[in-house]
Parts: C-alpha cells; structure tokens; sequence
C-alpha cells in the first residue's frame, strides 16, 4: 500500500484491499479494469501508426481515423487463430 500523503493513495490501496477479498479476476470484471486496458492498448496501436492527423478538413480527419481503424481491425483478424475441434 501507499502512504496515505501521496496523491490517488486512498483509492489505489482500496482497490488493492477489494483484490485481496475479491480476487484479481473478480475485481476486474466489477470494476471494469479489463476494459479499460484493452482501449489502452488499443489507443497506443493507433498512435504507432501516426501521432497527429495529416488531414486539416474535419471529414477527410473522419476518413483518416476510419482508415486507421480499419487497418487495426485487419491486423486484429491476421493475429487470431482459426481453432479447429481434435479427434
């Protein structure tokens, strides 16, 4: 736990007191911790494909951003695997 002087210190060790009674997963299907990161993620992946928008018009931005989600999307479905029943 953190010192109660530092800033966030209360809520970060209550969340480390609901792990401890709850459990890891638990926790983070109550307070939606799973989903936060995975945006989190999935904000750093459009960041690798550009910090800043070429596009000046708000539609073509609109495009651009459509772009790069579709290219995400893409990769996204390359990576899974295709899981096939044995036997």
């Amino acid at each position: 736990p953190w010192k109660k002087d530092s800033p966030g210190a209360a809520s970060r060790n209550e969340a480390l007191r609901a792990i401890g009674r709850v459990g890891r997963t638990i926790w983070r299907k109550w307070s939606g911790y799973h989903r936060r990161s995975r945006v989190e993620t999935k904000m750093n992946c459009m960041k690798l494909l550009g910090q800043k928008l070429m596009s000046r018009d708000f539609d073509r931005q609109t495009a651009e951003l459509q772009t790069r989600i579709a290219i995400l999307n893409r990769f996204t479905a390359l990576g899974i695997p295709a899981t096939k029943p044995v036997g």
